[in-house]
């Protein structure tokens, strides 16, 4: 029996093992769930008796065990009840997430996401007090409920997240903005509306994670996005500048023309990361747009180091002939790096006139071959007739040939 292949690498020599496969996380509806658990084992008619405490207990079999699922695992399949039962449903999940049990508003709260999508009410109201509740493992259950919700219902989230995007409270103010995220992901004029509004405060803290959103609105926020792209480039916050200038390769993209508006606002920026974006940026654009071709020339000339490395790089492309000398020339009197004095030098040279004489004779045509004295002489003498050509010829053979 042939042995089994087994792949390895042909460095080591180790064996190549199969990478486990990751395993998905839930996307879309499917992420509003509570997570699996026994409560998927409870029969639709039996869950809203136990929810409400009609019924106390329910036994249940899972994987070969008998279970007892109580009012905690029916309040997480509230939102699976029939359509006859979603108002009782509804009522039956405000009061969980009124109760005085931690662990009750705990399960209300996994079950909010789902049952939103029947009825929404007051539990958005709900939500909000529990975001300001005493327990802290409840108040963490409400910030996970808010992640889910708000990039679903942003117009019933919007005063809870510019709430919780205020609070002072580190975690709460994380995970204010990473939902926002989320949020911007799905519905860009969302994280526009409240961008425009974290841009105008004072707190340096809301600005800097504000402008960290950018980037996610920037390819689909129109022009409410570049107005918030422009004002942060002019934050007197050094970190918000940055965040701002990583949206302009992504503009150049998708709006080259607003781009280059933005870059030539920022070619003078003196902090090195931005000018870094703005070279990224730079690259990106048309070179065949007068624009961009006056940027590069300007930025040949800056104090920038990098900035007239990146644009000496392309003058090369944008300009030919004598007009390259020429700025080539110009920019060379006041260059001081060697590397790019060298660079320059060879673009200001005219070939032609200052060039090796192999350069200077490229373009002229070759010369036609003179052959020397004597070798065309043989190559005009004609050969003597073998006895195979005298045949072809219709010569008689010779006598010798005989």
């Amino acid at each position: 029996m042939p042995r089994e292949y087994v792949a390895r690498d042909p460095k080591t020599g180790k064996r190549i093992s199969r990478r486990k496969r990751s395993v998905k996380k839930s996307e879309g509806l499917a992420a509003l769930s509570p997570g699996s658990g026994p409560w998927q084992r409870l029969p639709q008619r039996e869950i809203l008796a136990l929810a409400t405490g009609e019924s106390a207990k329910l036994e249940v079999s899972a994987d070969g065990r008998k279970l007892k699922l109580g009012r905690i695992d029916a309040i997480k399949a509230l939102h699976k009840v029939s359509e006859s039962d979603a108002e009782r449903a509804y009522e039956a999940l405000v009061d969980a997430l009124e109760d005085d049990y931690p662990d009750v508003r705990i399960a209300a709260l996994k079950s909010l996401p789902p049952f939103a999508l029947r009825r929404q009410g007051i539990l958005f109201h709900c939500l909000s007090d529990r975001l300001l509740d005493d327990e802290e493992s409840v108040r963490e259950e409400a910030m996970a409920c808010l992640r889910k919700v708000a990039p679903m219902f942003p117009s019933g989230c919007e005063e809870l997240l510019r709430r919780e995007l205020r609070d002072v409270r580190k975690e709460h103010r994380d995970n204010a903005f990473a939902t926002l995220n989320l949020a911007a992901k799905e519905w860009p004029e969302v994280g526009c509306l409240h961008l425009d509004e974290i841009i105008r405060e004072d707190d340096d803290d809301l600005r800097v994670r504000g402008s960290k959103i950018l980037r996610t609105i920037a390819s689909r926020g129109g022009a409410e996005a570049w107005d918030l792209i422009s004002w942060s480039l002019l934050d007197e916050e050094v970190i918000v500048r940055r965040n701002a200038s990583k949206t302009l390769t992504i503009l150049a993209d998708v709006e080259p023309r607003v781009a280059a508006i933005l870059v030539e606002s920022s070619i003078g920026e003196d902090d090195r990361t931005i000018r870094q974006s703005v070279i990224k940026a730079l690259k990106k654009l048309d070179i065949q747009s007068p624009r961009v071709v006056q940027m590069i020339l300007r930025g040949a000339a800056d104090k920038d180091l990098e900035m007239r490395r990146a644009c000496i790089g392309q003058i090369a492309i944008i300009l030919s002939g004598q007009e390259l000398r020429e700025a080539a020339g110009d920019l060379l009197k006041n260059e001081k790096d060697p590397s790019l004095k060298r660079r320059l030098k060879s673009l200001a040279m005219d070939p032609d006139f200052e060039g090796t004489e192999e350069q200077k004779n490229l373009k002229l045509a070759p010369a036609e071959y003179v052959a020397p004295e004597g070798e065309e002489e043989v190559r005009q003498a004609p050969s003597a007739l073998r006895e195979d050509d005298k045949h072809r010829s219709g010569r008689p053979p010779s006598e010798e040939s005989k």
